[in-house]
């Protein structure tokens, strides 16, 4: 918690207390813990409209671990999908060849 151990967060306490006093250590206990409340509460509602609206089983969160970023696996698992781009492929019909074509093709010299 915060890299303080049970030792340092007791003498962080006891000098809270020292400092606070006790006259107005009980009114600032209750507004933490109000604060804590609100706070609990806040993230509650936040993580329920979360799963709401994307869904709970929408996401694969072990897939968006950055310790699994392989820039290797995502070219290859990028190179090995199939190309939805050419149905005929798909299909089992055989990619048409590429042929000379009969005239050339318009040429514009005001284009560049």
């Amino acid at each position: 918690m915060f890299g303080i151990n049970g030792g340092e967060l007791v003498v962080l306490l006891l000098l809270a207390a020292v400092v606070i006093g006790p006259e107005r250590l009980p009114r600032y206990a209750e507004q933490l813990a109000q604060w804590v409340r609100t706070w609990r509460a806040t993230l509650r509602t936040t993580k329920e409209r979360l799963s709401a609206e994307l869904g709970e089983d929408d996401v694969d969160w072990t897939a968006l671990d950055p310790r699994r970023y392989d820039p290797r696996r995502i070219v290859r698992d990028a190179l090995l999908e199939p190309d939805e781009a050419t149905p005929r492929a798909r299909a089992g019909n055989p990619p048409r060849t590429a042929t000379a074509p009969a005239q050339q093709p318009p040429y514009d010299d005001e284009a560049t």
